[in-house]
């Protein structure tokens, strides 16, 4: 079977910041994170220039600590519902760290993830549900091995060390959204 690398409503906007997955087949998770730079700003260019390592250290006092790191995201779904993908779906985008799911560690190793627009101080918006619950449908139908028992949230994969995406994160608007659109 062959699937479907890039989603069709998404801007590819290219990231370094990936490699080749230990088992291209091997996709079985789907991981929610939420992004905002700086901390609570939406809207900037900022989070896109992270994940393409063109981040300036100099642009914000909070970038200095992060503008060096090596990380993506396969999808970003900005404010207004806008979905921009960083990596193709078939290799492995650098989001997760150190991480776990149902006892199997490396989580970016099989699993896709999507950083929404947000924090963990804000609700996110209703764009931003109605472009994830059609990205993750859409992910759904190409991917077998996911399934809506098998989306986790950062803080669910790195406890202790990740919050995101945080208390106003409706998952159950969420789940029933997806469960009223995959049929």
């Amino acid at each position: 079977m062959s699937y479907a690398p890039r989603y069709p409503d998404a801007t590819f906007v290219e990231s370094p910041n990936f490699d080749a997955r230990p088992d291209p087949q091997d996709i079985s998770l789907l991981v929610i994170h939420a992004i905002s730079l700086p901390p609570e700003s939406f809207g900037g260019p900022y989070v896109r220039q992270l994940f393409q390592g063109k981040l300036d250290a100099g642009a914000h006092p909070y970038f200095a600590d992060i503008a060096s790191l090596q990380v993506s995201a396969h999808f970003f779904v900005r404010r207004d519902g806008a979905v921009e993908q960083f990596v193709d779906c078939g290799m492995r985008a650098w989001h997760a760290g150190k991480s776990s799911f149902a006892g199997r560690e490396r989580c970016n190793d099989f699993s896709i993830g999507i950083e929404l627009e947000g924090s963990d101080n804000q609700p996110f918006a209703d764009a931003q549900y109605s472009a994830l619950v059609a990205l993750t449908a859409w992910l759904l139908q190409e991917y077998p091995g996911l399934s809506p028992q098998r989306i986790v949230g950062h803080e669910h994969i790195a406890p202790g060390r990740k919050t995101d995406p945080g208390p106003y994160f409706d998952w159950a608007r969420f789940r029933q959204e997806l469960s009223d659109n995959r049929f």
